[in-house]
Parts: C-alpha cells; structure tokens; sequence
C-alpha cells in the first residue's frame, strides 16, 4: 500500500509564501499524476493544482493561478506547493493525492478520480 504524508505548512502573514511537501512511500508513484486539494472549515475539499507523471504539465484552480506552483522531483518521490502571495482566503488544510496511470484526459478538479490521499497539512494565513 502506498502512503503519502504532507508537511511544510504553518502559520504565515498575508503576502508571505509557504512550500508544502508531499513525500510517498510504499510504491513509486512517479507513474500517478498528483495533485493537491485544500478543505477550509464547513467548506467542501477544493481542487489546487495537479501535475502529469512527468512533471511535464500541470493544471491549476482560477484561485491560485499565477501565485501557486506545483512540481514533483520522481526520483525523491516527492510532490511540492509552492505558495507565493498567500492570502487569507487561502487558509485551509492542504491534502495531497495520487492517480495511477499516465494518461492526462480526466477531471483533474475531481476528488473521486484520485486513488491515494494524504491526511494533510494545516495553512494559515493571517490578515
């Protein structure tokens, strides 16, 4: 069974940046796009970026477009967050989550067609 654990989040002021980690473990996941989901509280999860098995390509939410940068380093097996100009309505719990496969024709936004979850990382931006 795969595992993937988050870290890197924490407590920043509105402006400042964070880099969140997602580390797996169990099996290689350098064939699975990944991606990251974020859960604010009574909010439903909510897709942020995801990313081809490659690296190759990536997809992001309108709400973090230009400020949020995903990438992956397969031979670590690690997927990261780069989160620049952070903003309030950014604080939430950041999950990470795998797809096997490497094809790219799916809905990338949808929580169901991951297989692996992460059990997350608390971000909270202060105004």
């Amino acid at each position: 069974q795969g595992q993937l654990v988050e870290s890197g989040g924490g407590l920043v002021q509105a402006g400042g940046s964070l880099r969140l980690s997602c580390a797996a473990s169990g099996r290689t996941f350098s064939s699975y796009a990944m991606g990251w989901f974020r859960q604010a509280p009574g909010q439903e999860r909510e897709f942020v970026a995801a990313i081809t098995w490659s690296g190759g390509s990536t997809y992001y939410a309108d709400s973090v477009k230009g400020r949020f940068t995903i990438s992956r380093h397969n031979a670590e097996n690690t997927v990261y967050l780069q989160m620049n100009s952070l903003e309030p309505e950014d604080t939430a719990v950041y999950y990470c989550a795998a797809r096997r496969g490497y094809s790219w024709s799916w809905d990338k936004a949808s929580s169901y067609e991951y297989d692996y979850w992460g059990q997350g990382t608390q971000v909270t931006v202060s105004s």
